[in-house]
């Protein structure tokens, strides 16, 4: 079982889904003016902190959302996620983030992180943050990269003709 964040996130990707849907129990149906087909997308997600619906990140939920409309779109490209400052604990595996936040619950966000990395999301973390903090690669969850920092990075992929989105 992924856990009860992961259930979450796929009730808020179910709930977005069914306002795209001409429902027939609704007294006036949704109509959709203006329908995306992604082809192609370069995406990078600044993520420096954890604007949250519920206990849920939103970055995460929209990430799922994302790659759905890609899958769905049968749409190619890349989709990077960056977590850097007050939301780089994210990366981490239980042990760093019961030490770093804490707790004793191990993180939270570990079952969607991997869920993400599964659909070919690169999930990087900040290495600024990373040492800020004291943070080694053995910290991190499977398939975390670390890049230089996050804000080179993002500069280098918006020049690359990605397009950023921050919650």
């Amino acid at each position: 079982m992924l856990g009860k964040n992961l259930v979450f996130v796929a009730g808020f990707v179910l709930s977005a889904g069914a306002l795209f849907s001409a429902d027939a129990n609704l007294a006036s149906p949704l109509r959709i003016d203006i329908p995306v087909k992604l082809e192609k997308a370069k995406v990078v997600f600044n993520v420096d902190r954890l604007a949250t619906s519920g206990d849920m990140p939103v970055a995460l939920g929209h990430l799922l959302l994302l790659t759905n409309d890609l899958r769905e779109s049968g749409g190619k490209g890349q989709v990077i996620a960056i977590f850097h400052t007050d939301a780089g604990h994210v990366t981490l595996n239980d042990k760093a983030y019961n030490a770093e936040r804490g707790v004793t619950t191990g993180n939270p966000y570990k079952a969607i992180v991997a869920e993400l990395v599964q659909r070919g999301v690169q999930v990087e973390l900040c290495g600024a943050t990373a040492k800020a903090h004291n943070w080694v690669n053995a910290d991190l969850l499977p398939g975390i990269k670390v890049n230089t920092d996050a804000m080179a990075r993002l500069t280098q992929l918006m020049q690359e003709g990605y397009a950023q989105l921050k919650e």
